[in-house]
């Protein structure tokens, strides 16, 4: 059987048009699939390091507050938010030959929470300040227990 050459040509351009259009049909099948994974988070360490910065020194019945101010550092290998500082008295060290007695009642803090605020990266540090410490003269008593005495601070950083 012999094509035209109508047909044979039109034959021909089918072929062509195949070729150029790749010529390659893929088949699949549609399917859905799902799966599970873990990620973990860090414990945490608890790890802040806090200085006192300011000097507090002489203090005697009828003196001035003096301000209390240091810095947190973050020794933690991750960063750490701290929402405050609070400083408390944590004991008295009498000076040798004192006489009488003298504790934490004989001193008074004044705004012991100290407002930090901050989210501090591993290895920083960022100051606070705000509280005050000065000899609470207590009226009619004698306080000689308290001369040359150390005011020994704790701060708590949370």
């Amino acid at each position: 059987m012999r094509l035209s050459k109508k047909v044979a040509a039109l034959v021909s351009g089918a072929a062509i048009v195949v070729a150029s259009s790749g010529g390659v049909a893929f088949a699949y099948w549609s399917t859905t699939g799902s799966g599970t994974g873990t990620a973990t988070t860090s414990s945490g360490a608890a790890n802040l390091a806090v200085l006192q910065t300011s000097t507090i020194s002489n203090m005697y019945p009828g003196d001035a507050p003096q301000s209390i101010a240091g810095s947190v550092t973050n020794n933690a290998a991750n960063s750490a938010f701290v929402q405050k500082v609070v400083v408390s008295v944590s004991s008295v060290t009498q000076a040798a030959g004192a006489t009488g007695t003298c504790d934490a009642s004989d001193y008074a803090l004044t705004t012991p929470e100290m407002t930090v605020g901050k989210d501090i990266a591993a290895g920083n540090s960022e100051s606070f300040s705000g509280a005050s410490i000065q000899f609470n003269n207590k009226s009619g008593s004698n306080q000689d227990g308290c001369k040359g005495a150390t005011v020994n601070l704790a701060y708590h950083a949370s």
